[in-house]
């Protein structure tokens, strides 16, 4: 069987002539991942849910910083799988296909253990790590019939480290590791099954990347003293910054990424050495 292989883009950039889904995509780590991809040549869908206003200034920003470029507006709950599987196929409606998903969007409802209600856990586990796996699930099958793609999920420091009241996000956060991990071999798996064998090609890699504490409106609310604590435990003795997250992201998404999948990338300025 004779495959046909996405084209190459031209080098101008990492992403060129991609086409890529944010979730989450028009604020914070997302926000700066959607820029940085469109920066580097991509097409981008920037999924959000609520905040249709902060979103459309977001893309005209956009679009008038890179004219070229297409940007296009998603909103849907990540929790539900439905609105998952329709994002996703309204993005290879409007733009033909997907190349590059990106599962970004995330929650956090802090209480400790004897606090946590039900809801709490159900609803953090349902956009963070169910609607991460709904979303992929959609993607991993448009991804496989083409033969290429790449999925990076946006995990945490506290998936690995744990944290006082935040059980419910810390568990969410590291669930992710292992589904990156098992969509990763399956990816190769249904690749190969397809006749579809990965070889010398692009390919389609699913990774991780787990930002430790950056500098968005998450951290906004935190008191001054609890962030002297926080930047005390960092050996770079600063907070990140997202576009140091969005950086490793496109890199992650590009061509040339083709030899690294499963893998789990940190981006917390030495938190976990």
């Amino acid at each position: 069987m004779t495959v046909t292989e996405t084209p190459k883009p031209e080098n101008t950039g990492m992403v060129s002539q991609r086409v890529a889904l944010v979730t989450g995509g028009t604020g914070g780590i997302g926000a700066a991942i959607s820029r940085e991809l469109v920066s580097q040549g991509a097409s981008v869908a920037a999924g959000y849910h609520r905040g249709r206003e902060r979103a459309e200034k977001f893309q005209e920003a956009l679009a008038a910083d890179y004219p070229k470029q297409r940007v296009t507006l998603h909103e849907g709950n990540i929790g539900h799988a439905d609105d998952c599987r329709r994002v996703v196929g309204e993005v290879i409606d409007q733009h033909g296909r997907l190349d590059i998903l990106v599962n970004n969007a995330g929650i956090t409802m802090d209480r400790t253990v004897a606090k946590m209600t039900d809801e709490d856990w159900h609803r953090v586990i349902a956009v963070n790590l169910s609607g991460s796996f709904f979303i992929a699930q959609a993607a991993l099958d448009h991804m496989i019939e083409r033969g290429t793609g790449r999925i990076v999920t946006v995990s945490s420091v506290i998936g690995e480290t744990g944290n006082i009241g935040q059980v419910n996000y810390a568990a969410s956060k590291s669930g992710l590791f292992g589904l990156t991990k098992s969509l990763a071999k399956e990816a190769i798996f249904q690749l190969n099954r397809a006749s579809r064998p990965v070889g010398d090609g692009i390919g389609l890699t699913v990774n991780a990347v787990t930002p430790g504490f950056i500098a968005t409106d998450m951290l906004a609310t935190i008191p001054d003293k609890v962030l002297d604590r926080i930047r005390a435990q960092i050996p770079v003795g600063r907070l990140g910054r997202p576009e140091e997250v969005a950086r490793v992201v496109a890199f992650l998404a590009a061509d040339d990424a083709a030899y690294i999948t499963g893998q789990i990338w940190s981006v917390n300025g030495g938190m976990d050495m």
